[in-house]
């Protein structure tokens, strides 16, 4: 024997149905946002400038800050005995060494040394430096977060026996 149909729950299913339909249709209609790929060596390598930097150094950048994500990513190649000269960030910036020995340091705390592995926080506003090692270069990724087209604010450079020192 067939149930009897409830009308109140059949117009509750169509409506459903038809909600269902419409918002399949009104998305497929939106634009679909689809992934980027930047292919290694898109972008050139430059040489870190020596207004800011002691040392040879290399920055591979890999992406740049967008509307979506507000961060730009590079890898920064540092010989024995380079570093940055000190410097603070508005957004942060994230370090992830990938190869050889480093050293980091936030002003009036004593120097780190940093290795494959290795993450390093650098909080907005934080003045520090970075670099390789005495003997052994280093290479590290790094995320800068960026506010309004800038990214870091450059100070004086690291001296000689602000680097030597432990």
């Amino acid at each position: 024997m067939a149930r009897p149909v409830n009308p109140i729950l059949m117009c509750c299913r169509i409506a459903v149905g038809f909600a269902m339909l419409q918002a399949g249709i009104a998305g497929a209609s939106q634009p679909v946002a689809s992934q980027e790929v930047i292919r290694a060596g898109a972008q050139p390598s430059a040489a870190g400038p020596e207004t800011f930097f002691t040392g040879r150094v290399r920055v591979d950048p890999i992406w740049n800050a967008n509307s979506d994500i507000n961060a730009s990513g590079a890898h920064v190649t540092f010989e024995p005995g380079a570093r940055s000269a000190w410097h603070t960030h508005p957004k942060g910036q994230r370090l992830v060494v990938v190869s050889g020995v480093g050293r980091t340091q936030e002003w009036g705390k004593a120097i780190q040394e940093i290795r494959p592995g290795d993450s390093v926080w650098c909080p907005p506003g934080v003045k520090h430096w970075h670099g390789a090692s005495p003997t052994t270069a280093m290479t590290h990724l790094t995320v800068t977060g960026t506010v309004d087209g800038k990214n870091v604010e450059w100070m004086e450079k690291v001296s000689d026996d602000q680097y030597t020192s432990r």
